[in-house]
Protein backbone atom coordinates (compact mmCIF):
# COMPACT_ATOMS: atom_id res chain seq x y z
CA UNK A 1 0.00 0.00 0.00
CA UNK A 2 2.99 2.39 0.86
CA UNK A 3 4.61 1.42 -2.89
CA UNK A 4 0.91 2.94 -4.27
CA UNK A 5 0.81 5.64 -2.53
CA UNK A 6 4.14 6.70 -3.55
CA UNK A 7 2.76 6.24 -7.04
CA UNK A 8 0.12 8.83 -6.58
CA UNK A 9 1.98 11.84 -5.31
CA UNK A 10 4.64 11.18 -7.45
CA UNK A 11 1.84 11.22 -10.63
CA UNK A 12 0.28 14.49 -8.86
CA UNK A 13 4.01 15.68 -8.26
CA UNK A 14 4.71 15.34 -11.82
CA UNK A 15 1.25 16.78 -12.88
CA UNK A 16 1.42 20.08 -11.05
CA UNK A 17 4.68 20.20 -12.81
CA UNK A 18 4.37 19.91 -16.53
CA UNK A 19 1.47 22.69 -15.69
CA UNK A 20 3.78 25.04 -14.35
CA UNK A 21 6.21 24.34 -17.29
CA UNK A 22 3.09 25.11 -19.38
CA UNK A 23 2.25 27.77 -17.74
CA UNK A 24 5.54 29.78 -18.20
CA UNK A 25 5.62 28.71 -21.98
CA UNK A 26 2.20 30.67 -22.51
CA UNK A 27 3.89 33.83 -20.68
CA UNK A 28 6.91 33.42 -22.51
CA UNK A 29 5.38 33.85 -26.34
CA UNK A 30 5.99 37.51 -27.40
CA UNK A 31 3.96 39.90 -30.30
CA UNK A 32 7.05 38.03 -32.64
CA UNK A 33 5.11 34.62 -32.16
CA UNK A 34 2.01 36.03 -32.85
CA UNK A 35 3.37 37.50 -36.01
CA UNK A 36 4.71 34.56 -37.14
CA UNK A 37 2.19 32.03 -35.91
CA UNK A 38 -1.12 34.02 -36.54
CA UNK A 39 -3.47 34.42 -39.65
CA UNK A 40 -3.11 38.41 -39.35
CA UNK A 41 -5.58 41.20 -40.59
CA UNK A 42 -2.42 41.62 -43.01
CA UNK A 43 -2.48 37.92 -44.02
CA UNK A 44 -6.09 37.01 -44.11
CA UNK A 45 -7.48 39.17 -46.94
CA UNK A 46 -5.14 37.96 -49.89
CA UNK A 47 -4.43 34.68 -51.38
CA UNK A 48 -0.85 33.12 -52.43
CA UNK A 49 -1.16 31.79 -55.92
CA UNK A 50 1.94 31.63 -57.78
CA UNK A 51 5.57 32.35 -56.74
CA UNK A 52 9.01 33.27 -58.66
CA UNK A 53 11.90 33.16 -56.32
CA UNK A 54 15.20 33.94 -58.37
CA UNK A 55 17.47 34.02 -56.08
CA UNK A 56 21.69 33.76 -56.40
CA UNK A 57 23.77 31.81 -54.05
CA UNK A 58 27.53 32.65 -53.08
CA UNK A 59 28.66 30.37 -51.16
CA UNK A 60 32.21 31.61 -50.97
CA UNK A 61 30.73 34.57 -48.86
CA UNK A 62 27.81 32.73 -47.63
CA UNK A 63 25.52 35.05 -48.91
CA UNK A 64 22.56 34.97 -50.94
CA UNK A 65 20.63 38.16 -53.23
CA UNK A 66 17.23 37.74 -54.68
CA UNK A 67 13.98 39.09 -55.44
CA UNK A 68 10.48 36.62 -55.42
CA UNK A 69 7.54 37.69 -57.08
CA UNK A 70 3.76 37.14 -55.28
CA UNK A 71 1.03 36.52 -57.13
CA UNK A 72 -2.02 36.78 -55.41
CA UNK A 73 -5.87 36.85 -55.03
CA UNK A 74 -7.78 39.66 -53.45
CA UNK A 75 -10.69 37.74 -51.05
CA UNK A 76 -11.31 41.34 -49.42
CA UNK A 77 -10.21 44.94 -49.78
CA UNK A 78 -6.95 45.70 -48.09
CA UNK A 79 -4.21 47.88 -49.10
CA UNK A 80 -1.64 46.25 -46.69
CA UNK A 81 0.15 42.99 -47.42
CA UNK A 82 2.51 40.88 -44.78
CA UNK A 83 5.74 39.34 -46.21
CA UNK A 84 8.06 37.56 -43.79
CA UNK A 85 12.28 37.38 -43.93
CA UNK A 86 14.03 37.00 -40.76
CA UNK A 87 16.99 38.76 -39.51
CA UNK A 88 19.91 39.40 -40.85
CA UNK A 89 18.52 39.49 -44.76
CA UNK A 90 17.08 42.54 -45.51
CA UNK A 91 13.92 43.59 -48.30
CA UNK A 92 15.82 45.98 -50.21
CA UNK A 93 12.64 47.29 -52.12
CA UNK A 94 9.08 45.78 -52.72
CA UNK A 95 7.61 47.11 -56.49
CA UNK A 96 4.12 46.97 -57.78
CA UNK A 97 3.61 47.56 -61.48
CA UNK A 98 7.17 49.57 -61.94
CA UNK A 99 6.27 51.76 -58.50
CA UNK A 100 7.97 51.19 -55.05
CA UNK A 101 5.94 50.71 -52.22
CA UNK A 102 6.69 51.43 -48.80
CA UNK A 103 7.86 49.03 -46.67
CA UNK A 104 7.27 48.77 -42.72
CA UNK A 105 9.17 46.00 -40.83
CA UNK A 106 8.43 45.11 -37.26
CA UNK A 107 11.10 42.52 -36.41
CA UNK A 108 10.33 39.89 -39.18
CA UNK A 109 7.63 40.64 -40.15
CA UNK A 110 7.29 43.49 -43.04
CA UNK A 111 3.86 45.33 -43.74
CA UNK A 112 3.59 46.92 -47.27
CA UNK A 113 1.64 49.74 -48.15
CA UNK A 114 0.00 49.01 -51.56
CA UNK A 115 -1.03 52.21 -54.08
CA UNK A 116 -3.27 50.16 -56.00
CA UNK A 117 -6.59 49.99 -55.23
CA UNK A 118 -7.35 45.55 -54.24
CA UNK A 119 -10.65 45.03 -55.74
CA UNK A 120 -11.85 41.82 -54.46
CA UNK A 121 -11.41 38.49 -57.17
CA UNK A 122 -8.35 40.54 -59.04
CA UNK A 123 -5.03 38.84 -59.58
CA UNK A 124 -2.42 41.16 -58.23
CA UNK A 125 1.52 40.70 -57.77
CA UNK A 126 4.37 42.28 -56.43
CA UNK A 127 8.17 42.03 -56.23
CA UNK A 128 9.75 41.21 -53.39
CA UNK A 129 13.69 42.25 -53.43
CA UNK A 130 16.31 41.38 -50.54
CA UNK A 131 20.22 40.14 -49.96
CA UNK A 132 22.18 39.07 -46.85
CA UNK A 133 24.21 36.61 -45.10
CA UNK A 134 21.08 34.25 -43.51
CA UNK A 135 20.96 32.62 -40.34
CA UNK A 136 23.43 29.38 -40.82
CA UNK A 137 22.22 26.11 -39.51
CA UNK A 138 23.03 25.59 -36.01
CA UNK A 139 21.85 21.25 -36.34
CA UNK A 140 20.18 20.91 -39.30
CA UNK A 141 17.31 20.33 -40.19
CA UNK A 142 16.00 20.57 -36.23
CA UNK A 143 17.62 23.91 -36.20
CA UNK A 144 17.92 25.08 -39.83
CA UNK A 145 18.69 27.78 -42.16
CA UNK A 146 21.62 27.05 -44.50
CA UNK A 147 23.99 24.46 -43.85
CA UNK A 148 27.32 25.43 -45.62
CA UNK A 149 29.68 22.12 -46.10
CA UNK A 150 32.10 20.60 -48.41
CA UNK A 151 32.60 17.44 -49.66
CA UNK A 152 35.49 15.16 -49.19
CA UNK A 153 36.89 16.93 -53.00
CA UNK A 154 36.93 20.31 -50.79
CA UNK A 155 33.75 21.52 -53.27
CA UNK A 156 30.77 23.12 -51.95
CA UNK A 157 27.91 21.17 -50.49
CA UNK A 158 24.82 23.92 -49.15
CA UNK A 159 21.62 22.94 -48.93
CA UNK A 160 18.85 24.86 -46.59
CA UNK A 161 16.05 23.10 -43.95
CA UNK A 162 13.46 25.61 -42.39
CA UNK A 163 10.78 23.45 -40.71
CA UNK A 164 9.30 25.41 -37.90
CA UNK A 165 11.89 27.82 -38.07
CA UNK A 166 9.97 29.30 -41.89
CA UNK A 167 10.96 29.46 -44.68
CA UNK A 168 11.41 33.11 -44.45
CA UNK A 169 14.73 32.07 -42.83
CA UNK A 170 16.08 32.46 -46.31
CA UNK A 171 13.35 33.85 -48.73
CA UNK A 172 10.47 36.42 -48.51
CA UNK A 173 7.36 34.64 -48.83
CA UNK A 174 3.68 34.46 -46.66
CA UNK A 175 5.44 32.16 -44.12
CA UNK A 176 2.23 30.55 -42.43
CA UNK A 177 1.36 26.92 -43.37
CA UNK A 178 -2.20 28.05 -43.95
CA UNK A 179 -2.25 29.39 -47.17
CA UNK A 180 0.05 27.15 -49.88
CA UNK A 181 1.26 28.45 -53.10
CA UNK A 182 -0.52 27.12 -56.10
CA UNK A 183 2.01 26.61 -58.22
CA UNK A 184 5.83 28.40 -58.13
CA UNK A 185 9.20 28.55 -60.16
CA UNK A 186 12.51 28.35 -58.48
CA UNK A 187 15.69 29.53 -60.07
CA UNK A 188 18.65 29.34 -58.28
CA UNK A 189 21.90 30.96 -59.56
CA UNK A 190 25.12 29.40 -58.85
CA UNK A 191 29.07 29.13 -59.34
CA UNK A 192 29.94 27.16 -62.40
CA UNK A 193 31.21 23.49 -61.86
CA UNK A 194 27.93 22.99 -58.74
CA UNK A 195 24.76 22.29 -59.42
CA UNK A 196 21.16 23.42 -57.90
CA UNK A 197 18.62 21.09 -57.01
CA UNK A 198 15.50 22.09 -55.91
CA UNK A 199 11.51 20.75 -55.94
CA UNK A 200 9.34 20.05 -59.04
CA UNK A 201 10.65 19.34 -62.48
CA UNK A 202 13.96 21.05 -64.04
CA UNK A 203 12.63 23.64 -67.05
CA UNK A 204 16.29 24.60 -68.30
CA UNK A 205 19.97 25.38 -67.09
CA UNK A 206 21.17 28.89 -68.12
CA UNK A 207 24.92 29.28 -68.39
CA UNK A 208 26.24 32.66 -68.10
CA UNK A 209 29.64 34.55 -68.91
CA UNK A 210 30.46 35.24 -65.19
CA UNK A 211 31.18 31.54 -64.60
CA UNK A 212 27.62 30.96 -62.56
CA UNK A 213 24.91 29.07 -63.93
CA UNK A 214 20.91 29.16 -63.54
CA UNK A 215 18.62 26.09 -62.76
CA UNK A 216 14.71 26.82 -63.10
CA UNK A 217 13.17 24.48 -61.44
CA UNK A 218 9.12 24.64 -61.73
CA UNK A 219 6.15 22.86 -58.78
CA UNK A 220 3.48 22.41 -60.48
CA UNK A 221 1.17 21.30 -57.46
CA UNK A 222 0.87 23.15 -54.19
CA UNK A 223 3.96 22.87 -51.72
CA UNK A 224 4.10 24.58 -48.35
CA UNK A 225 6.89 27.13 -47.44
CA UNK A 226 9.35 24.94 -45.65
CA UNK A 227 8.93 22.35 -48.15
CA UNK A 228 10.80 24.63 -50.77
CA UNK A 229 14.09 23.95 -50.85
CA UNK A 230 17.63 24.67 -52.16
CA UNK A 231 20.82 21.72 -52.29
CA UNK A 232 23.98 22.83 -54.34
CA UNK A 233 27.04 20.74 -54.62
CA UNK A 234 28.92 18.64 -57.19
CA UNK A 235 25.91 16.32 -58.05
CA UNK A 236 25.88 13.34 -60.57
CA UNK A 237 22.22 12.12 -61.27
CA UNK A 238 20.52 8.63 -62.26
CA UNK A 239 17.28 7.63 -62.33
CA UNK A 240 14.60 5.14 -62.78
CA UNK A 241 10.39 5.03 -63.42
CA UNK A 242 8.16 3.12 -60.93
CA UNK A 243 4.85 1.90 -62.57
CA UNK A 244 1.90 3.14 -59.86
CA UNK A 245 -1.17 3.50 -59.72
CA UNK A 246 -1.81 6.76 -61.67
CA UNK A 247 0.79 5.66 -64.27
CA UNK A 248 4.55 5.98 -64.72
CA UNK A 249 6.57 8.01 -61.86
CA UNK A 250 9.93 9.08 -62.12
CA UNK A 251 12.27 8.44 -59.59
CA UNK A 252 15.47 10.53 -59.84
CA UNK A 253 18.52 10.90 -57.63
CA UNK A 254 20.96 13.33 -57.26
CA UNK A 255 24.25 12.30 -55.24
CA UNK A 256 27.68 13.39 -55.05
CA UNK A 257 30.02 12.35 -57.47
CA UNK A 258 32.02 10.23 -55.00
CA UNK A 259 29.00 8.32 -53.99
CA UNK A 260 27.26 7.59 -57.68
CA UNK A 261 27.65 3.40 -57.33
CA UNK A 262 27.11 3.49 -53.36
CA UNK A 263 23.57 4.96 -53.78
CA UNK A 264 22.76 2.72 -56.93
CA UNK A 265 22.52 -0.35 -54.46
CA UNK A 266 21.46 1.83 -51.55
CA UNK A 267 18.69 3.62 -53.18
CA UNK A 268 17.05 0.42 -53.83
CA UNK A 269 14.79 0.94 -50.73
CA UNK A 270 12.87 4.10 -52.71
CA UNK A 271 10.77 1.74 -55.23
CA UNK A 272 9.65 -0.91 -52.31
CA UNK A 273 8.87 2.45 -50.07
CA UNK A 274 6.99 3.92 -52.91
CA UNK A 275 4.95 0.30 -53.37
CA UNK A 276 4.17 -0.21 -49.98
CA UNK A 277 3.05 3.60 -49.37
CA UNK A 278 0.66 3.18 -52.25
CA UNK A 279 -0.40 0.48 -51.64
CA UNK A 280 -1.77 2.06 -47.93
CA UNK A 281 -1.93 5.33 -48.49
CA UNK A 282 -3.41 5.80 -52.10
CA UNK A 283 -1.26 7.25 -55.20
CA UNK A 284 1.70 9.10 -54.98
CA UNK A 285 0.42 12.63 -54.42
CA UNK A 286 2.62 14.70 -57.17
CA UNK A 287 3.27 12.67 -60.05
CA UNK A 288 3.03 15.71 -62.32
CA UNK A 289 6.65 16.62 -60.51
CA UNK A 290 8.38 13.33 -59.83
CA UNK A 291 10.11 12.12 -56.51
CA UNK A 292 13.18 13.00 -56.20
CA UNK A 293 16.11 12.16 -53.48
CA UNK A 294 18.72 14.64 -53.28
CA UNK A 295 22.15 14.38 -51.02
CA UNK A 296 22.58 16.72 -48.44
CA UNK A 297 25.12 17.29 -45.50
CA UNK A 298 22.18 17.13 -42.71
CA UNK A 299 20.28 13.81 -41.61
CA UNK A 300 17.67 14.72 -44.10
CA UNK A 301 13.77 16.47 -44.54
CA UNK A 302 10.57 15.77 -46.37
CA UNK A 303 11.03 19.06 -49.02
CA UNK A 304 8.00 18.11 -51.52
CA UNK A 305 9.19 16.14 -54.10
CA UNK A 306 12.78 16.89 -53.40
CA UNK A 307 13.51 14.47 -50.47
CA UNK A 308 16.83 15.02 -48.65
CA UNK A 309 19.17 12.71 -47.63
CA UNK A 310 22.32 12.43 -45.23
CA UNK A 311 22.20 8.79 -43.46
CA UNK A 312 25.23 8.05 -44.73
CA UNK A 313 24.37 5.13 -46.94
CA UNK A 314 23.28 3.14 -43.88
CA UNK A 315 20.43 0.80 -42.51
CA UNK A 316 18.75 2.28 -39.72
CA UNK A 317 19.23 5.79 -38.17
CA UNK A 318 22.29 6.06 -39.17
CA UNK A 319 23.11 2.53 -38.73
CA UNK A 320 20.44 2.34 -35.47
CA UNK A 321 17.16 0.47 -34.72
CA UNK A 322 15.30 2.53 -33.37
CA UNK A 323 12.82 0.00 -32.51
CA UNK A 324 15.28 -2.14 -31.06
CA UNK A 325 13.80 -5.10 -32.47
CA UNK A 326 16.08 -5.72 -35.92
CA UNK A 327 12.92 -4.88 -37.74
CA UNK A 328 14.76 -1.39 -38.17
CA UNK A 329 17.90 -2.27 -39.93
CA UNK A 330 16.26 -3.85 -42.42
CA UNK A 331 15.46 -0.60 -44.17
CA UNK A 332 17.31 3.01 -44.41
CA UNK A 333 15.12 4.99 -41.94
CA UNK A 334 16.03 8.32 -43.56
CA UNK A 335 14.47 7.05 -47.24
CA UNK A 336 10.99 5.69 -45.92
CA UNK A 337 10.47 7.98 -43.12
CA UNK A 338 10.78 11.30 -44.96
CA UNK A 339 8.95 10.13 -48.31
CA UNK A 340 6.31 9.09 -46.29
CA UNK A 341 6.04 12.84 -45.59
CA UNK A 342 4.77 12.97 -49.35
CA UNK A 343 1.13 11.77 -47.73
CA UNK A 344 1.12 13.22 -44.30
CA UNK A 345 2.79 16.71 -44.70
CA UNK A 346 3.17 17.59 -48.50
CA UNK A 347 -0.19 16.07 -49.18
CA UNK A 348 -1.64 16.89 -45.87
CA UNK A 349 -0.59 19.56 -44.41
CA UNK A 350 -1.45 20.95 -40.91
CA UNK A 351 -2.61 24.66 -41.09
CA UNK A 352 -0.84 25.20 -37.73
CA UNK A 353 2.49 23.81 -36.28
CA UNK A 354 0.65 23.21 -33.07
CA UNK A 355 -0.98 20.17 -35.40
CA UNK A 356 2.37 19.18 -36.21
CA UNK A 357 1.30 15.37 -35.32
CA UNK A 358 -0.63 15.16 -37.67
CA UNK A 359 2.98 14.86 -39.95
CA UNK A 360 4.88 13.07 -37.69
CA UNK A 361 2.44 10.63 -36.24
CA UNK A 362 1.29 9.00 -39.39
CA UNK A 363 5.03 9.23 -40.91
CA UNK A 364 6.48 7.60 -37.63
CA UNK A 365 3.17 4.86 -38.32
CA UNK A 366 3.84 4.77 -41.80
CA UNK A 367 7.85 2.96 -40.99
CA UNK A 368 5.87 0.18 -39.41
CA UNK A 369 3.31 -0.23 -42.57
CA UNK A 370 6.36 -0.14 -44.51
CA UNK A 371 7.78 -2.89 -42.24
CA UNK A 372 4.59 -4.74 -42.67
CA UNK A 373 4.00 -4.62 -45.91
CA UNK A 374 7.46 -6.08 -46.87
CA UNK A 375 7.64 -8.43 -43.62
CA UNK A 376 4.28 -9.15 -42.49
CA UNK A 377 1.56 -8.23 -40.14
CA UNK A 378 3.68 -9.21 -36.80
CA UNK A 379 7.19 -7.84 -38.20
CA UNK A 380 4.97 -4.31 -38.54
CA UNK A 381 3.13 -4.49 -35.33
CA UNK A 382 6.55 -5.57 -33.52
CA UNK A 383 8.64 -2.16 -34.75
CA UNK A 384 5.67 0.02 -33.82
CA UNK A 385 5.44 -1.07 -30.25
CA UNK A 386 8.94 -1.19 -29.88
CA UNK A 387 9.21 2.12 -31.31
CA UNK A 388 6.54 2.91 -29.05
CA UNK A 389 9.02 2.01 -25.52
CA UNK A 390 10.42 5.50 -26.54
CA UNK A 391 7.85 7.92 -25.13
CA UNK A 392 8.86 10.29 -22.62
CA UNK A 393 4.59 11.68 -21.66
CA UNK A 394 6.11 14.74 -20.82
CA UNK A 395 3.88 17.42 -22.67
CA UNK A 396 0.68 16.78 -24.58
CA UNK A 397 1.80 15.86 -28.23
CA UNK A 398 -0.87 19.23 -29.57
CA UNK A 399 1.20 22.75 -29.42
CA UNK A 400 0.28 25.99 -28.59
CA UNK A 401 -2.05 27.78 -31.19
CA UNK A 402 -1.18 30.71 -33.45
CA UNK A 403 2.24 31.40 -31.66
CA UNK A 404 4.13 28.84 -34.26
CA UNK A 405 4.79 26.57 -31.47
CA UNK A 406 4.61 22.55 -31.86
CA UNK A 407 3.62 19.89 -29.02
CA UNK A 408 6.09 17.40 -27.68
CA UNK A 409 8.35 15.18 -29.67
CA UNK A 410 6.20 12.19 -28.60
CA UNK A 411 4.04 13.53 -31.73
CA UNK A 412 6.51 10.53 -33.73
CA UNK A 413 6.57 7.34 -31.52
CA UNK A 414 3.55 8.37 -29.11
CA UNK A 415 1.41 9.51 -32.58
CA UNK A 416 2.19 6.38 -33.74
CA UNK A 417 1.26 4.09 -31.14
CA UNK A 418 -2.23 6.18 -31.03
CA UNK A 419 -2.99 4.96 -34.58
CA UNK A 420 -1.58 1.48 -34.32
CA UNK A 421 -4.47 1.58 -31.29
CA UNK A 422 -6.81 2.89 -33.30
CA UNK A 423 -6.25 0.25 -35.69
CA UNK A 424 -6.84 -2.49 -33.46
CA UNK A 425 -10.70 -0.85 -32.51
CA UNK A 426 -11.36 -1.57 -36.06
CA UNK A 427 -10.87 -4.96 -36.26
CA UNK A 428 -10.62 -4.92 -40.11
CA UNK A 429 -7.71 -4.34 -42.02
CA UNK A 430 -9.28 -4.23 -45.10
CA UNK A 431 -11.36 -1.42 -43.66
CA UNK A 432 -8.28 0.22 -42.10
CA UNK A 433 -6.40 0.33 -45.45
CA UNK A 434 -9.49 2.17 -46.86
CA UNK A 435 -9.37 4.54 -43.98
CA UNK A 436 -5.83 5.79 -44.90
CA UNK A 437 -6.13 6.08 -47.99
CA UNK A 438 -9.57 7.73 -47.55
CA UNK A 439 -7.75 10.51 -45.90
CA UNK A 440 -5.25 10.99 -48.34
CA UNK A 441 -8.18 11.75 -50.69
CA UNK A 442 -10.14 13.62 -48.88
CA UNK A 443 -7.80 16.08 -47.72
CA UNK A 444 -6.23 15.87 -51.10
CA UNK A 445 -3.45 19.00 -51.28
CA UNK A 446 -5.02 20.75 -48.22
CA UNK A 447 -4.30 22.24 -44.99
CA UNK A 448 -5.90 20.78 -42.22
CA UNK A 449 -6.33 21.38 -38.40
CA UNK A 450 -6.55 18.56 -35.90
CA UNK A 451 -10.83 18.28 -35.49
CA UNK A 452 -10.77 17.96 -39.19
CA UNK A 453 -8.46 14.66 -39.37
CA UNK A 454 -10.99 13.82 -35.45
CA UNK A 455 -13.96 14.22 -36.99
CA UNK A 456 -13.16 12.20 -40.44
CA UNK A 457 -11.60 8.97 -38.50
CA UNK A 458 -14.96 8.87 -36.27
CA UNK A 459 -17.19 9.29 -38.89
CA UNK A 460 -14.93 6.91 -41.49
CA UNK A 461 -14.63 4.41 -38.51
CA UNK A 462 -18.42 4.70 -36.84
CA UNK A 463 -16.77 5.62 -33.16
CA UNK A 464 -17.18 8.25 -31.27
CA UNK A 465 -12.80 8.89 -30.83
CA UNK A 466 -13.93 12.18 -28.67
CA UNK A 467 -11.87 11.10 -25.42
CA UNK A 468 -9.86 8.90 -27.43
CA UNK A 469 -8.17 11.68 -29.02
CA UNK A 470 -8.68 13.65 -25.82
CA UNK A 471 -6.94 11.74 -23.48
CA UNK A 472 -3.44 10.63 -26.38
CA UNK A 473 -3.10 14.26 -27.74
CA UNK A 474 -3.97 16.35 -25.14
CA UNK A 475 -3.21 14.56 -22.10
CA UNK A 476 0.47 13.29 -20.93
CA UNK A 477 -1.31 10.67 -19.12
CA UNK A 478 -1.00 7.28 -20.52
CA UNK A 479 -4.17 4.83 -19.19
CA UNK A 480 -3.23 2.02 -17.03
CA UNK A 481 -5.52 -1.10 -16.74
CA UNK A 482 -5.07 -2.18 -13.27
CA UNK A 483 -6.54 -5.53 -12.13
CA UNK A 484 -6.84 -7.96 -9.71
CA UNK A 485 -7.57 -11.88 -10.08
CA UNK A 486 -8.62 -13.35 -6.75
CA UNK A 487 -11.58 -16.35 -5.95
CA UNK A 488 -12.12 -16.81 -9.86
CA UNK A 489 -12.49 -13.34 -10.33
CA UNK A 490 -11.25 -10.63 -12.71
CA UNK A 491 -11.36 -7.10 -10.86
CA UNK A 492 -9.98 -4.39 -13.64
CA UNK A 493 -10.51 -0.43 -14.12
CA UNK A 494 -8.87 2.16 -16.18
CA UNK A 495 -6.36 5.25 -13.77
CA UNK A 496 -4.57 7.46 -15.61
CA UNK A 497 -7.66 9.10 -17.64
CA UNK A 498 -9.54 11.57 -18.46
CA UNK A 499 -13.37 12.05 -17.82
CA UNK A 500 -15.55 9.21 -19.55
CA UNK A 501 -12.66 7.42 -21.45
CA UNK A 502 -13.39 3.95 -21.77
CA UNK A 503 -11.46 2.36 -25.18
CA UNK A 504 -11.91 -1.08 -24.74
CA UNK A 505 -8.44 -3.57 -25.10
CA UNK A 506 -7.65 -6.96 -26.03
CA UNK A 507 -6.15 -9.35 -23.42
CA UNK A 508 -5.27 -13.15 -23.35
CA UNK A 509 -6.91 -14.98 -20.30
CA UNK A 510 -5.37 -18.28 -20.24
CA UNK A 511 -4.39 -18.68 -23.32
CA UNK A 512 -7.74 -17.38 -24.95
CA UNK A 513 -8.15 -13.70 -26.49
CA UNK A 514 -10.78 -11.70 -25.07
CA UNK A 515 -11.87 -8.12 -24.88
CA UNK A 516 -12.54 -5.92 -21.56
CA UNK A 517 -14.61 -2.72 -21.51
CA UNK A 518 -12.75 -0.64 -18.47
CA UNK A 519 -13.94 2.33 -17.24
CA UNK A 520 -13.00 4.43 -14.29
CA UNK A 521 -14.98 2.62 -12.11
CA UNK A 522 -14.25 -1.30 -11.07
CA UNK A 523 -15.61 -3.86 -13.01
CA UNK A 524 -15.54 -7.65 -12.49
CA UNK A 525 -15.92 -10.71 -14.55
CA UNK A 526 -15.32 -14.68 -13.58
CA UNK A 527 -12.41 -16.39 -15.30
CA UNK A 528 -10.88 -19.74 -14.83
CA UNK A 529 -7.32 -18.98 -13.98
CA UNK A 530 -4.78 -16.39 -13.58
CA UNK A 531 -2.63 -15.97 -16.48
CA UNK A 532 -3.76 -12.64 -17.62
CA UNK A 533 -1.67 -10.60 -20.34
CA UNK A 534 -2.60 -7.32 -22.09
CA UNK A 535 -1.55 -7.29 -25.76
CA UNK A 536 0.85 -4.64 -26.40
CA UNK A 537 -0.58 -3.55 -29.25
CA UNK A 538 -2.54 -0.89 -27.11
CA UNK A 539 -0.91 1.79 -25.78
CA UNK A 540 -2.12 0.92 -22.18
CA UNK A 541 0.00 0.63 -19.29
CA UNK A 542 -1.08 -3.01 -16.90
CA UNK A 543 -0.76 -2.68 -13.21
CA UNK A 544 -1.83 -5.81 -11.14
CA UNK A 545 -2.61 -5.19 -8.00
Amino acid sequence: MKTRYLIIILLLISSITIEAQWSQETNNFTKQDTLRGSITPERAWWDVTYYHLDVKVNPDDKYISGKNLVQYKVLKPHNVLQIDLQNPLEITKVTQNGKELNVKGNGNAHFITLNKKQVVGDVNSLVVHYKGKPQEAKNAPWDGGFSWKKDDNGKHFVATSCQGLGASVWWPNKDHMYDEVDSMLISVNVPKGLSNVSNGRLRSIEKHDNNTVTSHWFVNNPINNYGVNVNIGDYVHFSEVFKGENGDLDLDYFVLRDNLEKAKEHFKDTPKMMKAFEHWFGPYPFYEDGFKLVEVPYLGMEHQSSITYGNKYMKGYLGRDLSNTGWGLKFDFIIIHEAGHEWFANNITYKDIADMWIHEGFTAYSEGLYVEYHYGKKAGDEYTVGKGKAINNDRPIIGYYNVNKEGSGDMYNKGAYMIHTLRQLIEDDKKWRMILRGLNKEFYHQTVTTKQIEDYLSKATGIDLTEFFNQYLRDVRIPTLEYEVKNGNLKFRYTNIIENFDMPIRVNINGSQQWLFPKAEWKTMSITGDDITIDENFLVYSKKL
